[in-house]
């Protein structure tokens, strides 16, 4: 070979070998056959615990209908412990979202503190959406022992999670705030929103709301959502607001309806919703300044991510010139958009940065099918769902089976049952190399049962009232925290959720491995599921059935291709053991099918 040939040979070597690199690191799919996608999947396996701080730690069991915060408790951050923290540490917990943390508008008066008074016409529950945010750089004074301590009680939590070798994630709601907004802990030289907005226009690109010019809010009728005949007596009816400012969800008129967020106000980031859509983000428009500014101010405090509220309310061009700079100050830190539409998804990875957005409109809606035993559950929309997540971004996506927007899996109108769904919560955890996320009171079986206010008997913990959480709060054990009080059946949910959550984070074919789906198996039907994650040293296979009445009893034969694929030889004899029972079987050799048995609602996962 000429010297010019070598030459050109090596640098075409050096071109691909950088493509290859970089294509993996982006999670390059790679076809197989019609069963399978290889891929290299990064290891983004870590485990969320999701709880409100409001609740967590109240140990108050009145629950009365909108009952006080004197009457019916409230949490704080003192009592999320060192215990609490240890024992989430032992269960498998990387990081923690304390929920509710910002200061948001309430029917709880604090005025003898210096915050300003909430007008209970625009207050859902007594105690208030942590999502109609009052001041974006202060605290919730009901989470704080001390009310004028409320920050440094908050800081001391953060030090706390950490010391525990467990990370913060804190909400950050940027699509709307509190009709009463006003912050008074802002720093010196902060704008308040809205402070400098010509109030005569509808839209301005400089203005921080939309206005419904020379019209006054109108508070929608039923507010009180406590049954048609409850009305709440601090509510009258005659918040004012004038002009009126469009509702958080789109809603671009003076009187939202009562299922709309009529309680918050909708934030400019430069586009005309009423004219076609049109963008104006040149120059910078003043509410991404201060959204980046505020973003800085808690990534300075040390917290280590940001669950995004409803993210694609905001367009994709802020996160991708915001997440750069607050990753800046923090290089570590996440950012997880709460996301619906699965055609966005991508855009909002790439184009937007997220590092991580929830996987609802798709796995979650899946197995909420299958759980639930409805006639259209079927274990294909999980096939749906990898397939269209295969491509890059399967490791970027949360799953979950609870959260505080969803009904409870024990809940009347769920499973009833919380065993229901543990076939389920091991496809969440080990379908993929992604986070997986628990809502506090799903490990216990919490039911969500009960009147509590505004949200009514509706399958769901409350966000809006002061309320007990039953199942939880025997966990908690009045502040012990080693679930003496459980029951039996209890316990025993819990240990499964401990066991699978401690597998699925230290198995590495499931933190990281590839993925390949067993299809055409002999004996399966529609609510029967198994698929295999895999390394170069390690094999799981995983078997759910999402029956409620039927065991699987049937043998699986491997394709070729997957024994190809696993460098399977066929004089090999093989101990399958079950990484959530620790039982074990053999078999002489990987020509012999395997057999599977797997009770109602069961699942298996097998390392051989």
């Amino acid at each position: 070979m000429s010297y010019k040939l070598r030459i050109t040979a090596i640098i075409a070597l050096v071109f691909f070998i950088a493509i290859s690199a970089k294509s993996q690191k982006r999670g390059p799919v790679k076809k197989v056959s019609k069963n399978t996608t290889q891929k290299v999947m990064p290891d983004n396996k870590f485990v969320i615990y999701q709880l409100l701080v409001r609740l967590f730690g109240n140990k108050n069991a009145t629950n009365k209908f909108y009952g006080s915060k004197e009457e019916n408790g409230v949490g704080k951050f003192d009592d999320i412990t060192d215990n609490a923290l240890d024992e989430l540490k032992k269960f498998g917990v990387s990081h923690v979202w304390y929920t509710g943390v910002l200061e948001h508008a309430t029917m709880t008066d604090y005025t003898a503190f210096g915050i300003k008074y909430d007008d209970p016409d625009i207050v859902k529950g007594r105690a208030g959406s942590p999502y109609a945010v009052k001041d974006y750089y202060d605290v919730d004074p009901d989470l704080a022992v001390n009310v004028k301590n409320r920050m440094a009680e908050y800081e001391a939590l953060i030090k706390r999670t950490h010391a525990h070798g467990l990370k913060v994630i804190m909400d950050f709601i940027p699509n709307h705030v509190a009709r009463t907004y006003h912050s008074d802990a802002r720093p010196a030289g902060v704008k308040d929103f809205g402070e400098d907005d010509d109030k005569s226009k509808a839209f301005s690109p400089t203005n921080d709301f939309y206005y419904i010019p020379s019209q006054q809010f109108i508070v929608p009728e039923g507010v009180d959502a406590g049954g048609p005949d409850f009305h709440h007596p601090m509510k009258d009816g005659k918040f004012d607001e004038s002009p009126a400012k469009a509702t958080g969800n789109d809603v671009f008129a003076a009187k939202p309806g009562i299922n709309d967020w009529y309680e918050t106000i909708k934030l400019n980031y430069g586009v005309d919703y009423q004219d076609g859509r049109k963008t104006h983000f040149n120059p910078i428009p003043p509410v991404w300044i201060k959204m980046r500014d505020i973003l800085t101010y808690w990534a300075k405090k040390n917290v280590d991510g940001f669950r995004c509220d409803v993210a694609e309310m905001v367009p994709v061009e802020f996160w991708s010139w915001v997440v750069p700079q607050v990753k800046e100050v923090n290089p570590r830190i996440v950012f997880i958009g709460e996301a619906y539409n699965p055609a966005q998804y991508k855009n909002y990875l790439t184009t937007g940065k997220f590092d991580f957005l929830y996987d609802k409109v798709g796995l979650y809606d899946a197995l909420k099918r299958l759980i639930k035993d409805e006639p259209n559950g079927d274990v294909k929309d999980i096939t749906h769902v990898w397939r269209e997540e295969s491509d890059g971004f399967s490791s970027h996506m949360l799953r979950f089976l609870e959260n505080h927007d969803e009904e409870r899996i024990a809940s009347e109108g769920f499973a009833k049952d919380p065993k229901y769904a543990k076939a389920a919560m091991v496809v969440s955890a080990t379908l993929g190399s992604g986070p997986v996320m628990i809502y506090f009171g799903q490990e216990v079986g919490e039911p969500g049962r009960g009147k509590e206010g505004f949200g009514g008997e509706d399958n769901r913990t409350t966000i809006f009232d002061y309320w007990g959480v039953p199942n939880h709060q025997k966990w908690m054990n009045n502040g012990r925290f080693d679930g003496a009080a459980l029951s039996a059946d209890q316990k025993e949910l819990r240990s499964f959720y401990h066991k699978l959550l401690m597998v699925s984070t230290t198995t590495p074919a499931i933190r990281s491995g590839d993925f390949y789906e067993l299809n055409g198996v002999a004996g399966f039907n529609h609510k029967n599921y198994a698929y295999i994650r895999y390394n170069a040293d390690e094999r799981i296979l995983v078997v759910a059935n999402f029956h409620r009445t039927d065991p699987i009893e049937t043998r699986i034969t491997f394709p070729a291709d997957l024994k190809n694929i696993l460098h399977l030889r066929s004089d090999q004899s093989f101990t399958f053991t079950d990484l959530l029972t620790g039982s074990n079987f053999s078999v002489s050799n990987i020509e012999s099918a395997i057999p599977i048995n797997v009770p109602p609602s069961g699942s298996l996962i097998l390392r051989f």
